[in-house]
């Protein structure tokens, strides 16, 4: 039920969903900031509005291809997992599969070629006998993605080849190629600044792979912007103070630059300002808030491992 004094908020601050949001018990609230939130910050807008370009090209011999480059924690995997969910599966129109628009998978940790053909059939939901043979991998993979009408192919933690061998990286690289020649569908690769190592080492791919830059953030007016637009998310009864620059300059040397971290610390902070009744956050949240930076963190680590 809404007691009066909740019934004359003003919660013009805060998004529509985050008005309604306000008015819930605090337990509630803070489970709801702790809740994954999309925010359409100019960078990520366009990532998107690229990758919907690649996804609608017209089918050719050599589609061109995209490769998200960024710092660990800086957007890239929110980007795709929106951009996947633009586009879920669906039946096909006479019920007999279904229709894979974009798949998304995850290049191995210890990386082989076997291990690659298992996650993308993994990432299809395919069943797969353990005993195949990496040439039976690969027709059941190659077969599943045309049955399914797969019109686009990301892969995350592309920078993982490089944990391989030089000739498993090679052998990555004319795997990259030969999906592209055969499946004639545009490929994401993403990953750190090591992933395009990974696709210069190869003059062919490199001309295939556009890159797309994922900065980190820096002191201007689109780091104000991202910041406003967390704090109208979060279900918060007053105006947070994020638009001052030494309070956005503290956020941005605290966190390191990554909209990772900028979203972990503002969740704590917005979770702090229920919990000690500010309802708002502000330099006391801040300082109250119990958040260590990357760079903390491995520093205590660190320390705790002598």
């Amino acid at each position: 039920m809404i007691t009066i004094s909740e019934e004359i908020l003003d919660l013009s601050h805060l998004t529509p969903q985050a008005q309604i949001w306000a008015r819930l018990p605090a337990d509630e609230r803070i489970k709801k900031m702790r809740s994954e939130r999309w925010i359409g910050y100019t960078k990520a807008n366009q990532a998107l509005k690229s990758l919907e370009d690649l996804f609608t090209w017209p089918t050719k011999q050599r589609m061109q291809n995209m490769l998200i480059i960024g710092p660990t924690n800086n957007g890239k995997s929110m980007i795709i997992e929106k951009f996947r969910r633009q586009h879920i599966p669906k039946p096909s129109e006479d019920g007999g599969t279904e229709i894979i628009p974009v798949v998304v998978m995850q290049m191995p940790s210890d990386p082989s070629i076997s291990r690659f053909y298992t996650m993308l059939l993994f990432a299809m939901n395919s069943p797969m006998d353990k005993r195949m043979r990496v040439s039976e991998l690969e027709i059941l993979a190659l077969n599943i993605m045309k049955q399914t009408k797969v019109s686009m192919l990301i892969i995350d933690e592309l920078h993982n080849v490089l944990a391989g061998s030089t000739s498993i990286r090679n052998e990555f690289l004319n795997l990259l190629r030969f999906l592209g020649n055969v499946l004639r569908i545009p490929i994401i690769g993403v990953g750190t600044e090591d992933a395009y190592r990974v696709i210069r080492s190869d003059d062919q791919l490199e001309n295939r792979f556009s890159p797309f830059i994922l900065p980190r953030w820096k002191d201007d007016d689109e780091f104000m912007s991202l910041l406003e637009s967390f704090a109208a998310s979060f279900p918060l009864r007053k105006p947070s103070e994020l638009y001052s620059n030494e309070i956005a300059q503290y956020i941005l040397a605290r966190t390191e630059g990554t909209i990772g971290e900028v979203s972990t610390f503002l969740i704590s902070a917005a979770i702090t300002a229920v919990e000690t009744g500010e309802e708002a956050i502000n330099s006391k949240v801040l300082s109250l808030t119990d958040y260590d930076s990357p760079t903390a963190r491995r520093q205590k680590f660190e320390r705790e491992m002598i």
